[in-house]
């Protein structure tokens, strides 16, 4: 029996199908085609009593129109967002690109100019035989007219999402609203629906994970199919410990879970989604990595736009925070039992505070720490984060540790005293 599609596979699969940029063109090509043929029907009831008479040439004229121009705007819009595509990769950074392709106001615009030719060309072929009679042409008329009407809307709605496409502005905001929703869903599904592994006890690790299962692929985790290892430890009556996240590196020298047999383990190792590339959606670490990216970019001395790393540090801030939001709404873990997850039979780590801070803090204190204005937003970034947090708590932990680190990195860069002086103020405000 195969394993049930989970939330999560679904919602990766969605993700993933919104990355291909010929999924929606194909769509609309067929429900074109579709909609041409939903006229002939008409000819078959007594609508044709009922309505004025409408002449073939003046749908055709409008259908030729269509037809005429429609690939036109096509090429040019398809042109335009490549160009918006590459700028994207030079002014921000590559790893952006899948979330400017699954752009919806793009991918919706060269589908609806891709259909409206194909609907018009089919439409014109239709006609040219006579296979459509008068009730017939009249629903063509009105199907024509509303596509006229869609068109234009779109375009003038593309029109407007153009002009900001592939902008530093709009990508990081693409970035901030892909990493919001990967940890809202990690918020929701701590451990993927899994026991902590801190819940598992020493001896259970020692006596269920003494097999450790590899892979022979190389690359990033993109998901892990929880569901499916559930079912396969059910059915050998074993229990998975995980071992390693969406997001981490696989080589075949590393350990992707620990099991209590030998054989058929092929079902844990096919249960890992691993692609070349590292995916927004299942990996809330990712997000932080593309952000301090683009931020280390702006910070080049080519680019010298300070003005986008404190822009990104917001950002970093705000994501953080939603830890914040999650802390009444959660139950505490004493007051869960292993029965009481969705997959008692597999358990999977937490994601590391420390890694999250890293992958958010590092690269930019350490582009950004010659700028007194960088330098700054950072203190007050994670000052803020280490108030907002209980103190004995990882986040409130790590934003001082960094905090640290970011003003030692500072401290050795600037070179005027006063700039000195004012970061060390920030930290001092901070302490009281």
């Amino acid at each position: 029996m195969e394993a049930p599609i989970t939330v999560d596979r679904l919602r990766f699969l969605i993700y993933s199908f919104k990355e291909k940029l010929w999924v929606k063109p194909l769509g609309f090509c067929m429900l074109s085609l579709i909609v041409v043929f939903v006229a002939k029907i008409a000819d078959g009831t007594s609508l044709a009593e009922h309505i004025p008479e409408i002449k073939a040439e003046s749908v055709e004229t409008l259908l030729s129109i269509m037809a005429s121009s429609m690939m036109v705007i096509a090429t040019f819009s398809a042109g335009t967002m490549v160009n918006a595509y590459a700028s994207a990769s030079q002014s921000s950074t590559p790893r952006s690109l899948s979330l400017i392709i699954s752009d919806d106001v793009s991918q919706n615009a060269l589908s609806v100019f891709i259909g409206a030719f194909i609907y018009s060309a089919v439409a014109l072929t239709a006609i040219s035989h006579t296979f459509f009679n008068e009730a017939g042409l009249f629903i063509l008329f009105c199907l024509t007219c509303l596509t006229f009407a869609m068109v234009i809307l779109t375009f003038i709605r593309w029109v407007d999402s153009v002009a900001r496409l592939g902008r530093v502005g709009s990508t990081i905001l693409k970035v901030e609203k892909a990493t919001q929703r990967a940890i809202e869903n990690r918020i929701k599904s701590p451990c993927l629906g899994a026991v902590p592994s801190g819940e598992v006890s020493q001896s259970k690790i020692k006596g269920q994970g003494t097999h450790p299962v590899f892979s022979q692929r190389v690359g990033y985790i993109q998901l892990i199919d929880i569901a499916r290892i559930q079912q396969w430890a059910s059915e050998n009556d074993a229990f998975v410990i995980v071992n390693m996240l969406p997001g981490e590196f696989v080589t075949p020298d590393k350990v992707l879970a620990y099991v209590n047999r030998k054989d058929d383990v092929e079902s844990i190792e096919q249960a890992y989604t691993i692609s070349e590339e590292r995916s927004f959606e299942a990996d809330p670490r990712f997000g932080f990595v593309v952000l301090a990216e683009i931020a280390s970019r702006a910070l080049s001395p080519a680019i010298n736009d300070h003005g986008t790393a404190i822009s990104i540090i917001s950002s970093v801030t705000r994501l953080l925070l939603l830890w914040k939001n999650s802390e009444t709404t959660l139950p505490a873990e004493d007051e869960l039992k292993r029965e009481d997850y969705q997959y008692d039979r597999v358990s999977v780590p937490e994601l590391s505070i420390q890694d999250l801070f890293d992958d958010a803090y590092t690269s930019i204190s350490r582009d950004g720490a010659a700028n007194i204005e960088v330098a700054i937003h950072i203190q007050k970034s994670l000052n803020a984060i280490s108030n907002c947090f209980d103190k004995s708590s990882g986040f409130s932990e790590s934003a001082t540790h960094f905090a640290t680190q970011s003003f030692k990195r500072s401290e050795q860069a600037l070179a005027f005293s006063d700039d000195i002086e004012r970061l060390r103020k920030c930290i001092n405000q901070s302490s009281d």
